[in-house]
C-alpha cells in the first residue's frame, strides 16, 4: 500500500470503530485489488431495496475468486507464494504474486503423498525455509493407521515444489488427543517453533494450541510440546485452531480461528502473552467476524500475517455468497497502542 494517503476504511480491533464512511479514491495498487468500490447494496447487515426485501450485504472482491482455504503466504526474493488446503485432483494448492493483488495459480505443490496418508484431506499447509535453504512444507493429512488427522513434513529446493514427503512416518500425531492439524511456524530467540492444534473436537476433547521447538533442519521436534491456550470463550464454540503468532515490541500476539468453519460463527480471535509459552490473555470478542464486518466476510478465518515494504497485510479466507468456496481476501493490518487493527474496506453508499 502507499504510505500516507489511503482509501477511507472502517477498522476492526479499535475501540469505537465507526461504520459507514464514504468510498474514497483508490490510491494504492494493493488497496485497489483488495476492495474495489462499486455501486449496489450497502454493506452493513443489509438494507431494504425498493421492493422492501432485505438486500444482501456488500462484499469486496476476493484476491482469488476460487476455493483457496487456510492460506499460508511465504515471502521470497521473487515475491509472494501462497499455499492452501487441497482441492479436486490437487493435494496442496499454490499461487504466486508480485503484489498480493494479482495471483497466478500453479500445479500441485505436493503431487505425491506419503504411504501413511489417506488422500483427500490434505489441509492447511505451512511452508518455511530451513537454515540450509531448503523449503519445508508442513501439512495435515488423514492417517490410514490411526484414522485421525496428523502432521507430516515434506521438502523441496523450490517453493513451488514438488515437495517430497520426509520418511514414511508422521511428524506429530497425538492420537489420544484426537490428532493434530493446522501447523504454523514461529521463530523466537534463534529457535523455530512448530505450532498446531490438537483436533480434540473430533472426539469430545478440548482443543489446545500447542508449540514445540524444531531441529535446525525443521524435520523433527527438538522438545516436548507446551500447551498455550484452549477454547474457553463463548464465541469459540468447541474449538480453537489455525494459530498465527507474531511478536511486537516484546509482546507476543496470537491470531487464531475458532468455532465451526462451515458457517457464520467462524471468526478470528486475538490473544497476548509476555512469552510464547504464556500466560496467554484473550480478547473477549473476535478481531474479525461475520457480524463484526457487517457481513462483508462470511466465516472468516485461516489467517496469516504477511510483511510487505509498506506494512503488514492480513490474509484470510471467507466463504462466497453461496457458501460453496472459501475465497482469499486481504486487508491492511496496523498497530495502535500495541494492538492489531484491521482496516476493512468501506462499503459504497
Amino acid at each position: 500500500m502507499t504510505a500516507g494517503a489511503r482509501r477511507p476504511s472502517r477498522s476492526v480491533g479499535r475501540p469505537g470503530a465507526r461504520r459507514g464512511a464514504a468510498c474514497g479514491a483508490l490510491v494504492s495498487a494493493v488497496v485497489v485489488g483488495l476492495a474495489a468500490c462499486s455501486g449496489g447494496a450497502p454493506g452493513a447487515e443489509g438494507a431494504a431495496d425498493d421492493s422492501g426485501s432485505a438486500a444482501a450485504p456488500w462484499r469486496p472482491e476476493p484476491l482469488i475468486s476460487q476455493d483457496f482455504p487456510d492460506p499460508d503466504v511465504l515471502v521470497t526474493d521473487d515475491g509472494y507464494v501462497a499455499y492452501a488446503t487441497n482441492g479436486p485432483h490437487t493435494n496442496v494448492r499454490v499461487a504466486t504474486s508480485d503484489d498480493l493483488v494479482t495471483w497466478e495459480q500453479h500445479d500441485d505443490a505436493m503431487p505425491d503423498l506419503p504411504r501413511w496418508v489417506i488422500p483427500g484431506r490434505t489441509w492447511a499447509p505451512e511452508v518455511t525455509r530451513a537454515d540450509d535453504g531448503t523449503y519445508v512444507l508442513y501439512f495435515t493429512a488423514a492417517s490410514a493407521e490411526h484414522g485421525v488427522q496428523c502432521l507430516g513434513a515434506a521438502t523441496s529446493d523450490d517453493p513451488l515444489g514438488p515437495f517430497e514427503a520426509v520418511g514414511d512416518g508422521m511428524l506429530v500425531c497425538p492420537e489420544a488427543e484426537g490428532g493434530a492439524i493446522d501447523a504454523a511456524t514461529f521463530e523466537d530467540g534463534g529457535t523455530t517453533y512448530l505450532l498446531w492444534k490438537n483436533d480434540g473436537n473430533c472426539c469430545g476433547h478440548d482443543t489446545w494450541i500447542q508449540a514445540a521447538p524444531l531441529t535446525a533442519d525443521g524435520l523433527s521436534l527438538a522438545g516436548d510440546p507446551v500447551r498455550l491456550f484452549r477454547q474457553d470463550q463463548a464465541w469459540e464454540g468447541d474449538l480453537v485452531e489455525a494459530p498465527t503468532v507474531v511478536r511486537r515490541d516484546g509482546t507476543y500476539h496470537a491470531l487464531y480461528s475458532a468455532s465451526f468453519y462451515g458457517d457464520d460463527t467462524y471468526a478470528v480471535g486475538h490473544a497476548t502473552a509476555p512469552s510464547l509459552t504464556g500466560p496467554w490473555t484473550k480478547d473477549p470478542e473476535p478481531l474479525l467476524s461475520t457480524v463484526g464486518s457487517g457481513g462483508m466476510y462470511r466465516g472468516p478465518g485461516g489467517q496469516d500475517v504477511v510483511p510487505t515494504p509498506d506494512g503488514e497485510m492480513f490474509l484470510f479466507h471467507a466463504w462466497d455468497g453461496a457458501y460453496v468456496e472459501r475465497e482469499l481476501y486481504g486487508v491492511p493490518l496496523v498497530w495502535e497502542a500495541g494492538r492489531p487493527v484491521l482496516e476493512l474496506p468501506t462499503p459504497p453508499r
